[in-house]
């Protein structure tokens, strides 16, 4: 039955993450980028503006500092470890050469992303801000039926991207490594601090993230370095590996299977997009409560996501991954999943002690923010009468995946729901594409980025 099943995910997710949406994708990736001028040229301008206030605006409930950790809380994790090993195992060392060019080019989507998602943004009776690409497409591009098609493939999506397969991995891994956690007790460990976490709702979730997202990036990026250096000998033929792989015929050489250019793109793409998620519309949901200026300041702070996620976390990953197996060439055989760990368990208890202690922390962050995504888009269908019961699914989900026997029905269930995300966001992205570029003329071209936006917060009605 599983195997049925897995078959059937496989098959769907293979025809969705085909041409149409590959390229569709890196399509929109490029056109915003060049629309819009390439606001990724405004990094450090971007950077500026982590710790500033807002203090012009009383609209909002968090900082851009926190929304920016929640998004990156949701967006580092398995992707950025298991799916990053995933891709090289199946696509080859050019794998990672296509997944950093996705982050590279997705910061023009994140941030457009932002900008529509404060520009339409709106708040309940309670006073709580609410947006996202739902908002945006009812609001901005008066599509509500398209609307409601995103917000129902987002909630479902988010017990694959950010649930299951984040409990999934991390369970595995325990399993595997000396400490033998069996996957029950690592689903009862789990299920209870996301629980405990939820109890505070957004508030509660940002500080957590807050503290945890930069301890959790900088012990994995120490013990990706260590890795480096023992293996320094390799990092420049691991470099030219990835370079070269990524644009010709890969050929089965120094533990890596073949691969071809197309395998290589898809591969990459599609863990590049599973990682930062740019262009599936998840992130923009939190930079709705922010407060800030103006649309386009917060959209610049968060358009810096992609970078950190995928040009530093994941190409930090796939190079130590190609280093370590081109000095190793037997750790290739190992499954994709569990590749990382290999790699850093082929330096010892500390190298296998220091991941497991990153991945869990990156699961449980990354499951804390897309429980908010989720909740935010059944919030959108329902009111917030659903909350509640969504958060027990949640704490449930999270139990499930952990002692689920077959991990590849996860991963093909995740990459299936994040494509039928994607095609809503993308067309939003798109059809609103003159809002963005007089939005960004105003405020960025025109250096008004400090100028406070004083157009009051429509309030919805709740929802019966």
């Amino acid at each position: 039955m599983l195997d049925a099943i897995d078959s059937v995910l496989e098959t769907a997710s293979g025809f969705l993450w085909g041409y149409v949406l590959l390229f569709g994708l890196l399509g929109t990736h490029l056109y915003l980028s060049i629309i819009l001028r390439f606001p990724q040229r405004y990094f450090f301008k971007a950077l500026s503006y982590y710790f500033k206030r807002g203090e012009g605006s009383q609209q909002g409930q968090i900082s851009q500092f926190s929304s920016l950790m929640v998004s990156l809380a949701a967006n580092v994790g398995t992707g950025n470890i298991v799916g990053v090993a995933v891709a090289v195992a199946m696509g080859g060392p050019g794998a990672v050469f296509w997944c950093m060019m996705t982050g590279v080019l997705g910061m023009a989507t994140r941030y457009a992303e932002s900008l529509l998602a404060i520009r339409y943004r709106v708040q309940d009776s309670r006073g709580n801000v609410l947006g996202g690409p739902m908002y945006a497409l009812e609001r901005g591009l008066k599509c509500r039926w398209l609307a409601v098609l995103f917000a129902v493939f987002t909630s479902v999506a988010a017990f694959g991207i950010g649930n299951i397969t984040q409990a999934n991995a991390v369970s595995q891994v325990l399993a595997e490594s000396s400490l033998g956690v069996p996957g029950w007790l690592t689903g009862v460990l789990l299920a209870g601090l996301v629980a405990a976490v939820l109890i505070g709702g957004l508030k509660g979730i940002s500080r957590v993230c807050s503290a945890c997202v930069p301890t959790m990036a900088v012990v994995y990026i120490i013990g990706c370095c260590i890795l480096l250096v023992v293996h320094a000998e390799y990092v420049w033929p691991a470099i030219r590996t990835i370079c070269t792989s990524a644009f010709c015929e890969q050929a089965a050489t120094g533990g890596f299977i073949g691969s071809t250019i197309m395998l290589a793109m898809q591969n990459g793409v599609r863990r590049g997009l599973f990682s930062n998620e740019a262009g599936m519309g998840s992130s923009p949901i939190i930079s709705a409560p922010v407060r800030t200026d103006n649309p386009v300041q917060q959209a610049l702070v968060s358009s810096t996501g992609p970078f950190w996620d995928t040009v530093v976390v994941c190409s930090l990953t796939g190079l130590t991954l190609t280093t370590t197996v081109l000095a190793e060439p037997d750790l290739a055989a190992r499954s994709g999943e569990l590749l990382t760990y290999h790699v850093f368990d082929s330096i010892g208890k500390f190298g296998s002690a220091l991941l497991t202690i990153s991945l869990a922390a990156f699961v449980i962050s990354t499951v804390l923010g897309w429980s908010y995504f989720g909740e935010k888009a059944l919030e959108y269908l329902g009111g917030s009468r659903l909350i509640l019961p969504y958060r027990i699914l949640w704490v449930i989900a999270a139990f499930v995946g952990c002692v689920i026997p077959k991990s590849s029905i996860v991963w093909n269930f995740a990459d299936f729901a994040n494509g039928l995300m994607a095609i809503p966001n993308l067309i939003c992205m798109v059809g609103l594409s003159g809002v963005l570029i007089s939005q960004t003329r105003y405020y960025l071209w025109r250096n008004r980025l400090d100028k406070v936006d004083t157009t009051p917060i429509p309030t919805l009605e709740e929802k019966k």
